[in-house]
């Protein structure tokens, strides 16, 4: 796919890689910066370095390969279904756990689970006993722990897609987050995007803010180290409630990207992971138009947490 464009009076001078990353959300830098070097990204239809410095004018052509199918093997490992029909699947994801195969983990993820336990997926391209990508309507983060719905029909995909496309999914997650909310309640309302500096970051110090919007409330209070909090995006932004967390000086207990490593223990207790739990997702059924709406309490780790907060 080739893309043109001329640079912009207005963009500061910068490295052609590092301005790249920042414009294309969807390619790492180490990808483009491999482009560069094979002569897909030009600068003024001239072969360029990575390291070469654009300025206002100059113009850019992007011939990107697309990628092809992903081909992952299906490999048995257990499920927590909590409902599954002829469409659609929805499981409790533990956390530590990644949902789709990527560099580092090819092997035990939910796309590999999924394979197993529907090896006819409708939407399945097969080759060799492999098959492609098949209905993952959304994702959690590895850490993060809770609800997942999956889509085991084209036209289930589509229609679930299109649901959180235009938010009308209901999502509630629960936090514990380092210190005390200023407000019991409150809206969270922080454009965000690739950080400037750290794009593997998500900050408000961006070039492409995103419009993002979270509603908090706080359930319980551990004294001031310590707060249990609802969740409820507005919006579905990458690390959204990681960052508006943060940004509100509570960052999510176990989230040393955001927080540091002060976070990631509270008194005596070791936090190993980004204490996030995906609680509820509602939504509306593919075929049948109802409301589903399907609830898991946080798991034992979490639990354990607040167990031993509530006893010092």
């Amino acid at each position: 796919m080739i893309t043109e464009f001329v640079v912009t009076a207005g963009e500061a001078r910068k490295r052609l890689d590092q301005f790249l990353v920042n414009r294309e959300r969807d390619i790492s830098r180490s990808r483009l910066q491999r482009l560069i070097e094979l002569g897909r990204i030009r600068v003024n239809a001239r072969m360029v370095k990575p390291s070469h410095t654009i300025q206002p004018g100059d113009h850019i052509t992007m011939d990107v390969p697309q990628p092809g199918p992903l081909l992952v093997d299906g490999k048995a490992m257990p499920l927590e279904i909590l409902h599954e029909d002829e469409v659609l699947l929805v499981l409790n994801k533990p956390a530590g756990v990644v949902v789709h195969p990527a560099s580092g983990n090819w092997e035990g993820t939910v796309l590999n689970a999924l394979l197993a336990h529907i090896p006819n997926h409708a939407d399945a391209e097969m080759s060799n006993g492999k098959t492609a990508l098949p209905g993952l309507v959304h994702r959690l983060d590895k850490d993060t722990s809770g609800v997942m719905v999956v889509a085991k029909t084209d036209h289930a995909h589509r229609t679930l897609a299109a649901q959180f496309e235009t938010h009308s999914i209901d999502r509630i997650y629960e936090a514990l987050v380092w210190g005390t909310p200023r407000d019991e309640q409150g809206v969270i309302e922080l454009p965000i995007g690739r950080d400037r500096g750290e794009p593997k970051k998500v900050s408000s110090n961006t070039a492409q803010p995103q419009r993002a919007v979270t509603e908090y409330r706080i359930v319980t209070k551990f004294g001031d180290l310590v707060s249990r909090v609802v969740l409820s995006p507005r919006t579905g932004r990458t690390h959204q409630l990681r960052v508006h967390l943060a940004s509100l000086g509570c960052p999510i207990l176990g989230d040393e990207t955001y927080g540091g490593q002060n976070v990631c223990r509270v008194t005596e207790i070791d936090i190993p992971r980004v204490m996030l739990h995906a609680r509820t997702l509602g939504f509306q059924h593919p075929v049948s138009g109802i409301l589903q709406e399907y609830s898991v309490d946080l798991p034992l780790d979490m639990q354990g947490i607040c167990q031993s907060l509530l006893c010092r």
